[in-house]
């Protein structure tokens, strides 16, 4: 008859109970969920087998954090192998654990056979809730504290990392500059058709929409644009012409006549849509930066919209970066290669990718070789960015290279240099940059002590000087 032993981590540490009434309760699960309500009868099914605490809070958090990964920690190995019941054969005696993961990795590791659904888990969620009832001594409050404690350490843990590489920034920016650039259009299409009734002629010389809000903004009303506001307007559109031409067209004008409380209407959305724009420019920069930042190669391979829209898709740098080439190479093109296998047609060739200049450059018939040779550069450039501890551009801007070089080989023919070479070649430049990063911030360390012992020689001998 097979043996029941059920693996229960708490925040206090390690637990294993046994189960005495296996064969009952195995066909049974309804009586099981009765009796994890009931302490007295729960306890008839179950008996403490053994107990081991964490020794620290720091022991406890990496235990917590190799379960979470479904890694056996040492701690727990020695915990398993002392105290599970060996009752004849180890195959005989049966692990009951919550997660199927930690399940398996003891099974390779300690060879006992593993269940981790069903009553099991029944059986751990009475554990839980009679925790303290079940260990003697054992006082709530302590629970409660340990929880808490624990749990504040693993989440911190989990958020504590490089604040220089945090890809969610890069994720949220690029999916409020497409929101901007949405409103942005909408916005202006209303200014235009608004101010349109007072002034029509103005759209067709000042077709942009940044500068036809700008424009709108100076002229105001346009029976007050004259001669000596001519030099502001030059400035706005910086053309001569097109400012004589606003000029010329305001006095011999179409539209209708506006009143004053409609342009301080006008006027007032026109204010928050130049601040739209301006303050799109700047979110343009700040992600142009974050990019340089956090994927460097991908910036300098793809360019830094295209990456962040890459990374923003894939849900971060981490997934885009275990994802193969095949799917970098489809990724925004869900829809189209789900339908294509629905009916049985061709795949797409490029999704998100296709906005690179490399693709838009190459011939009709190239288009899809060109695709799957950037997929597989920005697959590599991905994982060196993901997990380079000193991530750099040059193995991105040595890929661009070779991109350049294998449109050149479509068209003419010329043979690009080898992958190896290129790698090599970029592999000793990034050590170089390296080392002179290394030597640099080694100078200004030097620099800072040698400030710190002038400024405390100098208070050393005034202190000498008080006492004399």
């Amino acid at each position: 008859m097979a043996k029941l032993t059920v693996l229960y981590e708490h925040a206090t540490g390690f637990t294993l109970f046994k189960v005495k009434e296996f064969e009952e309760i195995g066909s049974e699960l309804s009586e099981v969920e009765k009796s994890v309500r009931d302490l007295q009868r729960f306890t008839k099914i179950i008996e403490l087998l053994a107990f081991a605490p964490f020794k620290t809070s720091v022991d406890a958090l990496e235990s917590i954090n190799s379960i979470s990964e479904g890694v056996l920690p040492e701690s727990l190995q020695i915990f398993l192998e002392t105290n599970v019941p060996k009752v004849g054969k180890l195959s005989k005696v049966t692990l009951g654990v919550a997660d199927g993961k930690l399940g398996a990795s003891i099974n390779e590791k300690l060879g006992l056979k593993i269940q981790h659904t069903g009553f099991v888990l029944e059986i751990l969620r009475g554990i839980r809730y009679h925790f303290p009832s079940l260990m003697k001594g054992f006082a709530p409050k302590l629970e409660g504290i340990a929880q808490l404690g624990l749990g504040h350490s693993y989440s911190r843990a989990k958020v504590k990392f490089n604040v220089n590489k945090v890809d969610n920034m890069i994720i949220h920016s690029v999916s409020l500059l497409d929101q901007l650039d949405k409103d942005l259009n909408t916005y202006s299409m209303r200014i235009r058709e608004w101010y349109s009734y007072h002034f029509p002629e103005l759209y067709k010389i000042v077709p942009e929409n940044y500068l036809f809000a700008k424009v709108v903004k100076y002229v105001g009303d346009r029976k007050q644009l004259t001669e000596e506001k001519l030099e502001g307007l030059e400035e706005i559109v910086m053309d001569a012409g097109k400012a004589a031409a606003i000029l010329s067209a305001a006095k011999s004008s179409m539209g209708m006549d506006i009143s004053p409380v409609d342009l301080t209407n006008v006027l007032m959305f026109t204010n928050r849509v130049i601040s739209l724009s301006e303050y799109r420019k700047s979110l343009s920069e700040y992600l142009k930066n974050k990019m340089g930042t956090v994927a460097p190669n991908m910036a300098a391979l793809i360019g830094e919209q295209v990456g962040a829209r890459l990374i923003s898709k894939a849900g971060s740098l981490t997934n885009l970066a275990k994802c193969p080439a095949s799917t970098v190479q489809i990724l925004g093109a869900e829809k189209a290669l789900f339908r294509a296998m629905k009916t049985k047609t061709s795949t797409p060739k490029y999704g998100l990718i296709y906005h690179s200049t490399f693709i838009g450059r190459a011939g009709r018939q190239f288009k899809g070789r060109a695709s799957r040779f950037l997929s597989n550069k920005l697959s590599i450039a991905s994982r060196i960015d993901a997990f380079s501890d000193n991530p750099c551009n040059i193995f991105g801007q040595k890929m661009k290279e070779q991109c350049e070089d294998r449109l050149k080989y479509f068209e003419t023919g010329e043979k690009p240099p080898k992958n190896v070479d290129v790698m090599h070649d970029a592999l000793q430049e990034s050590l170089v940059l390296q080392q002179q990063q290394n030597e640099s911030l080694n100078t200004s360390v030097k620099r800072k002590k040698t400030k710190k012992e002038k400024k405390s020689k100098k208070s050393k001998g005034a202190e000498k000087e008080n006492g004399e």
